[in-house]
């Protein structure tokens, strides 16, 4: 079975004015669909092609084009996924206190999150993790990984993530990330992200 560009559960100016709708639709409408393109011809023909975006993951993060592509394809659904217009400030229930377990504070957390993010060094993505029995991580990855594959970022299960690559934010932010992130705090879905966590621990 292919895997299929989904169409966004909200408007392409949903975000303003965190993140404009011009860079919405170019990088959903165009870097969002050709990674499902180039994973779907890259599949074709292969043990991995009716399998769930989880496995081909697992199982073809050694085969470049289906590493970089089908990172693409399972990074970005979940970066639409936990974005919402006027997002709750911050997370609230077992995630709020697996939170503050991990970093002290809810504060705390944000700035060891906008660090990863900040020094990823040129393309990538920062995310918080949820291990089996409840504990939460912060790490980054390069390009198209996500700690999903072996032996990338801090393992268990990416709840959270955000895209660094510049075409996530340059036509609006330019050369500055730090604000991006800064920004993207304030388009969370914690409902969603709180859900993850609840079915990776």
């Amino acid at each position: 079975m292919a895997f299929t560009l989904e169409p966004l559960p909200y408007a392409y100016n949903a975000l303003e004015p965190h993140i404009d709708a011009r860079t919405m639709e170019i990088h959903h409408g165009k870097h969002h669909a050709a990674y499902t393109t180039n994973l779907n011809n890259a599949i074709a023909g292969t043990d991995l092609e009716n399998l769930s975006i989880e496995e081909v993951m697992i199982k073809g993060f050694d085969r470049m084009p289906v590493r970089n592509n089908g990172g693409g394809f399972y990074n970005h659904n979940l970066f639409w996924d936990i974005l919402t217009p006027g997002g709750a400030k911050a997370p609230s229930g077992e995630l709020a206190a697996a939170i503050d377990a991990a970093y002290g504070s809810f504060d705390a957390f944000k700035e060891e999150f906008t660090k990863a993010a900040t020094t990823r060094f040129g393309s990538g993505w920062a995310w918080l993790c949820a291990h089996k029995g409840g504990k939460v991580e912060v790490c980054s990855s390069a390009n198209q990984d996500n700690p999903l594959m072996p032996g990338i970022g801090c393992g268990g299960a990416p709840i959270l993530g955000i895209d660094v690559w510049e075409h996530a934010y340059y036509l609006h932010y330019q050369n500055r990330r730090p604000d991006y992130i800064g920004a993207f705090f304030n388009v969370i879905n914690w409902d969603k992200v709180a859900a993850r966590y609840a079915a990776a621990k």
